[in-house]
């Protein structure tokens, strides 16, 4: 499976069906993730989202292991670590945010079509 958009559907319908996740949940994520970025959204969803939010972050960083352009990712198997690494590449840090905005977006309506 070629298509990104595709896969970014997959991954927000995976994020939709995470138990104790919500529409809210991901438009908050989507929020802190436009308005300060990758490594921030991480943050919020490990502080304020508990099990559901660290599942959110393991979802989301597989799915960034899986794409050529977040081969930085490969490197580590814990998110904060590997998004520290991503950061010394700027077109892939916003293409990585591209990605999972892409993402949160169809969470967001897979969550509210399930509600």
């Amino acid at each position: 499976m070629d298509n990104l958009d595709l896969r970014c559907a997959k991954l927000g319908q995976d994020l939709a069906s995470i138990g104790g996740v919500d529409d809210k949940i991901l438009t908050h994520a989507l929020a802190v993730l436009e308005e300060q970025g990758v490594y921030a959204c991480f943050l919020y969803l490990k502080a304020r989202e508990g099990s559901a939010g660290q599942q959110i972050i393991d979802r989301c960083a597989a799915f960034l292991r899986e794409q050529p352009a977040g081969a930085a990712f490969r490197a580590n198997s814990d998110a904060f670590a590997a998004l520290q690494n991503l950061a010394g590449d700027l077109d892939k840090l916003l293409f990585a945010r591209d990605l999972l905005r892409q993402a949160l977006v169809y969470g967001r309506y897979h969550a509210k079509a399930k509600a």
